[in-house]
């Protein structure tokens, strides 16, 4: 376990100074599965042969697992065929890529495909997703590749061209035209990240819009929506964020019914502008809205031919009325508030804005993780517990111009739900907490808020419900001040990675707080043999022999022996590492074993070390629970972040994931003996030290 922690540390260390110099954004997207398009089509080029991608085999085991897993009824009769095999004359784009470039096949991934054609709305971003320079035509090798976003990184995925086909046809996604492939080729882009095609099966709209954006999404039931909805869509379009809205189904009969004015219930619209014009001496408010799967349009109010356009000034009517069946319409806000069930607006990220008109959000990402035994601590419900979640900080520092408190959206993401569904398991239910900042920790960065916190504090705000869906989002507005966020599952125990977003209107800055790392160990004191009692001296004697030395294997069993007698501790007893390290740690000769002195100091810290556990030892089981656990280091004086706190858990933590007494005593031994070696080898207190590889491997294996 501790090869495996030291490579997972290593990775993830990788991996942020990665992303410090600029990997996973867009221009930079990272590789998936380590796959080079340019290099792989370069290969395929010269050696002649059209690629074929392993990591996605053309196989019944990429379409799905169970309503299309092998030998299902759903896959009989599918074959794997490139384009050039059954179209005579395939292109990627035909004349730019349109809603009609997208029409659903035998997959339940509607949600995927509104946001898909919503994308079509806006060039810059479908080009972040589907890169220029891809042909049948112009150096052709039968790949290809898209980049999403994933949890806070863009992502290139790497295809081969071969799709599922039953009859001649595509099985799935396929464009009106039928010699347009872009859209079959992302959505087999999008099941290679997710695992297969049938993990793809029933979402939202805003999981795609974040996909293809990185944008943060916010939903509103039209019913329950907030008394400033319009300005707060009319902000949506002055960011260029993307919106879509729906109408709900009673019934799957309901599914595909139009309604009396002609709109399409269960089907994802888009809203593409907003204004508001004088009619009949009132200011009427105006949303304009597009029905991206055809040309059926709204015969209410304000549509393409009603009377209302004739009241209106004809320099503002020539402005906003286009009268032709192009899928796209006007309606009053009121019409629309009473029409639609749902809204779904995607606040793009500063990065996805190419124009300069356009206002941006102020943003912040953080990764975390939820693990049994150090992080996972549940809801609110769980107050013992509660307090061991990742913690995060936003100062809202000014308040908006045409408000008294400060507007933020806090989203919470729960990352790799779908590529899970194989194994059985779906999404957690998560969500999260605000809290205002108490006086006595205002401003302060380096440190974890403790149980006494949460007791004594009530939320400020949190978020409307837990609820098992991959992203939870919530917009606020709070005085200016410090808070605290607090994202958990809603039981405690229940493991996952996940990404917490902040976006601010102004700015704000946002931090993860988290305990700084220290060490605040008293100093051993310096002393003599003719300081040690008469009784402790005649005890080494009979311990340690005619040698008058104590070695690894007479500590193991002095320890084993002392500690049986204490019936309150639990304890497997001492194993030789354990003791080899204490004795690292205590040997001022070098000679690996311990005179009297040095035997001395060690038993008056295991003393001090068995006091702290029965202390923190709170219900008194023998062990410590993780809680416990992380409050004993602390009185023991270490301070730990929360990703070295896991580590702790994972190498000393039993399988109920709680700490015996040789544990314990051997995890703080190895934190004093890794401080202590740090601080002699930091000889300028500059908290840095350089190692040659000698060194390195010299010091990890001694200690």
């Amino acid at each position: 376990m501790e090869q495996i922690c030291a490579t997972g540390v290593a990775a993830r260390l990788r991996s942020e100074w990665d992303r410090n110099d600029g990997l996973g954004q867009n221009h930079s997207a990272l590789k998936f599965l380590g796959q080079d398009f340019e290099s792989l089509r370069a290969q395929c080029l010269q050696s002649g042969h059209l690629y074929e991608d392993e990591t996605f085999p053309a196989q019944q085991s990429s379409l799905g697992f169970k309503e299309l897993a092998p030998g299902s009824s759903k896959t009989k009769g599918v074959r794997w065929m490139r384009p050039t095999e059954f179209c005579t004359d395939p292109h990627f784009i035909v004349d730019g890529a349109t809603r009609t470039d997208i029409c659903q096949g035998a997959l339940g991934d509607c949600w995927l495909l509104a946001a898909i054609a919503c994308l079509t709305l806006n060039e810059p971003l479908l080009h972040r997703v589907v890169p220029h320079g891809q042909s049948f035509h112009q150096q052709y090798a039968g790949i290809f590749h898209f980049q999403f976003w994933q949890f806070g990184d863009w992502v290139d995925v790497v295809i081969d061209d071969r799709l599922p086909v039953r009859d001649g046809k595509l099985l799935f996604v396929h464009s009106a035209e039928g010699a347009e492939f872009w859209s079959a080729l992302v959505e087999k882009a999008y099941s290679k990240l997710n695992g297969c095609y049938e993990a793809l099966s029933g979402g939202c709209t805003s999981e795609g819009f974040e996909d293809f954006t990185g944008g943060v999404t916010e939903m509103y039931e039209l019913k329950k929506a907030p008394p400033n909805l319009f300005s707060i869509i009319k902000r949506a379009v002055e960011r260029g964020s993307l919106m879509g809205c729906s109408i709900d189904i009673t019934s799957f009969f309901d599914m595909e019914a139009v309604t009396f004015k002609k709109l399409v219930k269960g089907h994802a619209y888009s809203i593409t502008g907003v204004d508001e014009v004088q009619y009949r001496g009132n200011q009427t408010k105006l949303l304009r809205i597009r029905n991206p799967w055809g040309e059926v349009e709204w015969t209410g109010a304000w549509s393409d031919d009603s009377r209302e356009w004739r009241d209106i000034d004809a320099s503002v009517r020539s402005s906003l009325h286009h009268s032709r069946e192009d899928g796209e319409f006007w309606m009053s806000f009121s019409d629309f508030m009473r029409e639609f069930s749902r809204l779904e607006i995607c606040n793009l990220t500063p990065d996805a804005l190419v124009s300069s008109e356009v206002k941006k959000w102020n943003t912040a990402l953080y990764s975390g993780e939820w693990r049994r035994g150090s992080t996972a601590g549940g809801c609110r419900n769980y107050p013992a517990t509660f307090w061991i979640n990742p913690q995060f900080k936003v100062l809202l520092k000014e308040p908006d111009s045409d408000q008294d408190g400060c507007t933020f959206l806090v989203a919470l993401m729960q990352k790799n739900r779908r590529k899970l569904r194989r194994e059985g398991k779906d999404m957690e239910t998560i969500g999260f907490a605000i809290y205002g900042v108490g006086k006595s920790y205002l401003g302060r960065l380096g440190v974890h808020l403790k149980r006494d916190f949460f007791l004594t504090h009530t939320s400020s705000a949190r978020s409307e419900l837990f609820i098992n869906l991959r992203e939870v989002s919530s917009r606020f507005c709070l005085p200016a001040g410090e808070y605290i966020i607090v994202p958990s599952t809603f039981e405690p125990k229940k493991e996952g990675d996940f990404v917490l977003r902040v976006f601010s209107e102004k700015a704000a800055d946002s931090h993860e707080l988290d305990d700084e790392v220290s060490a605040d160990v008293p100093e051993e004191p310096e002393i003599q043999e003719s300081d040690i009692d008469e009784g402790f001296k005649a005890l080494f004697v009979k311990l340690a022999g005619p040698e008058m030395e104590i070695n690894v294997s007479k500590l193991q069993m002095i320890l084993n022996r002392v500690v049986g007698k204490h019936k309150d501790i639990k304890t497997d007893g001492f194993d030789k590492e354990s003791c080899r390290g204490m004795i690292n740690l205590m040997d001022t000769t070098g000679a690996g074993k311990l005179g009297i002195t040095d035997f001395h100091v060690l038993w008056e810290k295991i003393k001090r070390y068995l006091a702290v556990f029965r202390k923190f030892d709170l219900d008194k089981s023998g062990t410590m629970s993780s809680y416990e656990m992380r409050l004993a280091l602390e009185s023991a004086g270490f301070k730990l972040t929360n990703s070295l706190f896991q580590l702790i858990i994972l190498r000393y933590a039993k399988p109920d994931l709680n700490v015996d007494f040789d544990g314990f005593v051997s995890c703080l031994i190895r934190l004093e003996t890794m401080f202590k070696t740090f601080k002699t080898m930091d000889t300028d207190g500059d908290g840095m030290v350089s190692f040659s590889f000698t060194q390195w491997i010299t010091l990890t294996m001694f200690t």
